[in-house]
């Protein structure tokens, strides 16, 4: 049972979707099919057995797309509830027959079994050219027309996945190139700042070490300088830090012997309070409130409000009084530096950015909070933030830096699936040579069956303006005709009626007179469509010996 549904099923993926879509796909076109087998009087068997046509075809059409096509143009003639599967099964062949050789084979079988059948089933019309032109249309329009606009898409849609597949893995490749040349130019900064910046803060830190030994310093500069060789190497330690993140992209780790001078969170704002105090400042720090964790990111941003507020009032307001307060609220932490007017002139020639107040805010907005600095009424100057306690980083996947950026390429390269790039060429070089070929060969099957079709329409056209001249006279000919007149003279004034629209209508009238030959011909003054006024005219030997006017159904 399960080797046969994956048989019915084919290569294709048949979900219950898909089958619940064909399934209802058979529905509307049987109860169209039993319109038309209404249309034509069709029994209750031939009703039946298109039904079961309908049903059957469009659930293998995904299995033998060939075999079903065929099989519905030779069982529609005979079962005219089926025809209207043939626009379905010319789509669906279409697009699942592989080769185009394979295709128009199967579609030139089709359309032979659509005609001879046809022909075959109206033989005893007597009208075999009628149905071969009606046919040749109807083949076109219902099945080689939705055959070619469907393989068209189908190659189509082929070559568009396999660009979204070349374009993507493009992309993924130009973020890892990004990433890299990132990586290479952070290293070269890294480099440089360790090269330089390495080297002066060792000097200092060395210089500052051999002078606190000094013994000509008071005690009071033998603590000044012993806060500078303290700041040279903190300053050493977050130079390593900041130079491992440039060339790893992570923190490097901290020795424990070396976390108390490299500390960068709140627990490290009373050690710059407290070297603050030891370089002669006045500064005053205070805790309010139940101390509660925060996350990395806000803990360090409440170490730089502090550090970089601390570091303006030195520069702008030297010997001023400074105030350092922590409040932990119900929602957030609150860091707030004040300090008071300037008791004297700057320290002067200070390097500055400039760039430093700004810096604080972006870090605060990154990790949910915010930073407010000005002026007091007193003449001093203010620096307050506000820090969330649980907040990670707002907008980490938007921002625009180095790591969030190859995190974001490494996870793409993670999660897309490898590509051999020699496969994806060979693919693509054989779908263009095969989309260039079934082009050309749609465009000429295309250019061909519009052809035919012009072709058989104007044959079509010719053949109906003639036939109307053979099968129609006006009512003045008629009652100009004389009975016992002799029958060449009657056939010479008359068109002979060889037409496909006269075709039986000399039994449907009156019963003629025994071993007599009648001509039937049609009114050319005929507006009705459902019924026809018909001129019989009736010879026998070689003599007009009957003629009659009645109205026959067409």
């Amino acid at each position: 049972m399960r080797a046969g549904w994956d048989w019915l099923k084919g290569p294709e993926p048949w979900t219950r979707r898909a089958l619940a879509g064909d399934l209802v796909l058979a529905a509307v076109l049987a109860l169209l099919g039993l319109g038309v087998e209404e249309l034509d009087n069709g029994s209750v068997q031939r009703t039946a057995g298109s039904v079961v046509a309908v049903v059957l075809l469009t659930l293998l059409r995904r299995r033998l797309p060939a075999t079903t096509l065929i099989t519905a143009a030779a069982v529609s003639p005979f079962l005219p509830g089926s025809f209207l599967t043939m626009i379905l099964l010319g789509w669906s062949a279409g697009r699942r027959i592989v080769g185009v050789g394979r295709a128009l084979t199967a579609f030139v079988l089709a359309f032979l079994a659509s005609v001879g059948f046809g022909v075959l089933q109206a033989w005893s019309d007597q009208r075999p050219v009628l149905v071969i032109v009606f046919s040749t249309l109807m083949f076109l329009a219902t099945t080689v027309m939705p055959g070619l606009a469907s393989r068209y898409w189908s190659q189509r849609r082929t070559l568009l996945q396999a660009l979204q597949e070349r374009n993507g893995q493009l992309m993924r490749e130009s973020a890892m190139v990004a990433g890299q040349a990132r990586l290479r130019e952070r290293q070269r900064i890294a480099q440089d700042m360790h090269d330089s910046l390495g080297h002066q803060l060792a000097l200092i830190a060395v210089h500052t070490g051999a002078l606190e030994v000094d013994p000509q310093l008071t005690d009071r500069q033998r603590d000044a300088v012993g806060v500078l060789r303290q700041a040279s190497v903190a300053a050493m330690h977050e130079l390593r830090e900041v130079v491992g993140i440039l060339r790893d992209g992570v923190e490097a780790p901290v020795p424990v012997e070396e976390a108390g001078p490299a500390a960068r969170g709140v627990a490290g704002i009373a050690g710059i309070v407290e070297a603050a105090r030891s370089a002669g400042t006045d500064v005053r720090m205070t805790v309010s409130g139940r101390p509660r964790p925060l996350v990395a990111a806000c803990d360090h941003a409440a170490y730089r409000i502090v550090q970089e507020a601390l570091t303006n009032a030195y520069k702008h307001a030297s010997g001023a009084p400074i105030a350092v307060e922590l409040r932990y609220e119900e929602d957030s932490l609150v860091v707030e530096i004040a300090n008071g007017p300037a008791s004297g002139p700057g320290v002067g020639d200070v390097v500055s950015g400039g760039q430093g107040l700004t810096g604080l805010r972006e870090r605060a907005r990154l990790v949910g909070g915010m930073v407010h600095a000005g002026a007091t009424e007193g003449g001093g100057f203010r620096v307050a933030g506000v820090l969330p306690y649980g907040a990670e980083p707002a907008g980490a996947q938007d921002m625009a830096d180095d790591f969030g950026q190859r995190a974001q390429a490494q996870a793409g390269s993670a999660a897309a699936p490898a590509m051999d790039w020699a496969a994806l060429d060979r693919e693509l070089a054989v779908r263009a040579r095969g989309r260039a070929g079934g082009v050309a060969m749609g465009c000429g099957i295309a250019v061909a069956a519009v052809v035919l079709l012009v072709i058989v329409i104007g044959a079509g056209m010719v053949l109906l303006v003639g036939s109307a001249g053979n099968a129609m006279i006006s009512r003045e000919d008629y009652d100009k005709v004389r009975v016992g007149e002799s029958e060449e003279a009657v056939r010479n004034r008359l068109p002979d009626g060889e037409s496909f629209m006269t075709a039986g209508l000399d039994r449907k009238g009156p019963e003629r007179p025994d071993g007599t030959r009648c001509l039937a011909l049609l009114s050319s003054e005929d507006s009705q469509l459902a019924t026809s006024t018909v001129f019989r005219f009736c010879f026998k030997d070689g003599k007009l010996v009957e003629k009659q006017s009645y109205e026959a159904e067409q």
